[in-house]
């Protein structure tokens, strides 16, 4: 929910217009509104090397995943693994774009470690994978948008531990 979502709704539900504050944040909201989506195009260009090198780096520390009886063993679960890493990787840029971490919770982590836990898949593991998309994502952008862009990676590694 983006930050005018949630004062509409507030507003709404105390049947009132909006404060001059809330005014105020909107417009702060929608001027950053521009760098918001370069930072979500520039994810989206990175998407196949942020996934290919986090995942490499994932299985270079945790080569338990890709052993024989891992639970990215075999191309087709390796194949499944990306395939959530670019899930992850996905709703952060819907995050970034509306400027809040509810894509992430909502659609994201409810109901995450559950799913993982019946799987056998190592919530950790995940965890780590997150956080290295992280780290190859921030050395694509510069450190001020690195470092905004990594409050919603960081949200999501919180979320999954």
């Amino acid at each position: 929910m983006s930050i005018i979502t949630k004062m509409i709704t507030n507003a709404d539900a105390e049947v009132r217009y909006f404060t001059p504050g809330e005014i105020e944040q909107i417009k702060i909201f929608v001027k950053s509104g521009e760098r918001r989506l370069l930072l979500v195009q520039a994810l989206t260009q990175g998407r196949d090397r942020i996934i290919k090198q986090a995942a490499s780096e994932l299985f270079q520390r945790r080569p338990s995943l890709v052993s024989p009886g891992g639970n990215a063993y075999g191309s087709e679960m390796t194949a499944t693994c990306l395939r959530d890493m670019d899930y992850y990787l996905r709703l952060i840029t819907y995050s970034v774009a509306v400027g809040d971490v509810t894509p992430i919770e909502e659609i994201g982590v409810i109901g995450v470690r559950q799913m993982y836990r019946s799987l056998g898949t190592p919530i950790e593991g995940v965890a780590e994978g997150v956080r290295a998309m992280k780290n190859i994502a921030s050395s694509l952008l510069s450190s001020e948008d690195a470092s905004e862009v990594g409050t919603y990676f960081d949200y999501l590694i919180n979320a999954l531990n």
